[in-house]
């Protein structure tokens, strides 16, 4: 990430532009750590999973997030997405690898949330998820609307073990951090740096907490000129919590 201690700062909080892209890593994986835990998660159609949204500025609650496993293939997992409220975003499709990394999902370009499609898996997870593990990839991004292609780095890294409770229950989770270089250079815009912090449940398959939080440099309002000279413009600070699951009926 950028150092931000020189740069004047400018908050502005946008939900209803970048809530789709918070479930950076909201994985509907059959397997992420082993062949053990893979037998004990495999997903099915129907599978669903609530996620309760909130400001981490402030801790308000905005409401309720979905996502319903549509569709298995060989090789991709679909998954249908929609809100309870219509100020969170439209309803949209997510494709993920069965190891949890993304085909088709959002990523925040200063402040707007681009349902990218991915040439290659964006590396949410590298398996196996040992404490201190750490990778480097870079991926190429192309936004089917505009046809705007950028290249993606993705710096993830493994933190260790954490018990945490969430409104679903108390779960023993994989923490997950992931730096993220949006390519998305834009005039005086600087490209979007990304921070996405998941809490993953190897009971579950997926994270049971998502945070993400993002910024960039404007120099367009730099005083007195300069490439790197600005404010940094901070994004919303988004707090996913599982609420509720639901298995789908044999």
């Amino acid at each position: 990430m950028m150092n931000t201690s020189s740069f004047p700062v400018t908050a502005r909080p946008a939900w209803t532009r970048v809530l789709s892209s918070v479930v950076t890593a909201s994985a509907f994986v059959a397997a992420i750590i082993g062949p053990a835990v893979a037998a004990a998660v495999s997903p099915a159609v129907g599978d669903t999973y609530v996620y309760r949204l909130a400001n981490g500025y402030n801790h308000e609650v905005r409401g309720q997030i979905h996502y319903r496993i549509d569709k298995i293939d060989a090789e991709r997992i679909t998954v249908a997405v929609t809100t309870d409220t219509p100020s969170l975003g439209a309803a949209r499709t997510e494709v993920y690898t069965k190891d949890g990394n993304w085909l088709r999902h959002p990523l925040v370009n200063h402040d707007q949330p681009v349902e990218y499609e991915f040439a290659s898996a964006y590396p949410a997870y590298v398996l196996p998820l040992d404490s201190g593990k750490s990778w480097s990839v870079r991926v190429n991004a192309v936004d089917p609307a505009s046809g705007r292609r950028n290249s993606v780095r993705v710096d993830g890294e493994v933190l260790g073990s954490e018990r945490i409770t969430v409104p679903a229950g108390t779960f023993d989770t994989i923490k997950v951090r992931r730096y993220v270089y949006a390519g998305d250079w834009d005039g005086f815009r600087h490209e979007t740096n990304i921070t996405e912090t998941d809490w993953y449940a190897p009971v579950l398959g997926r994270p049971v907490r998502t945070e993400s939080k993002s910024e960039y440099l404007d120099t367009s309002r730099a005083i007195g000129g300069g490439t790197f000279s600005g404010p940094v413009i901070y994004g919303d600070w988004i707090v996913l919590e599982l609420a509720a699951t639901s298995t789908a009926k044999p």
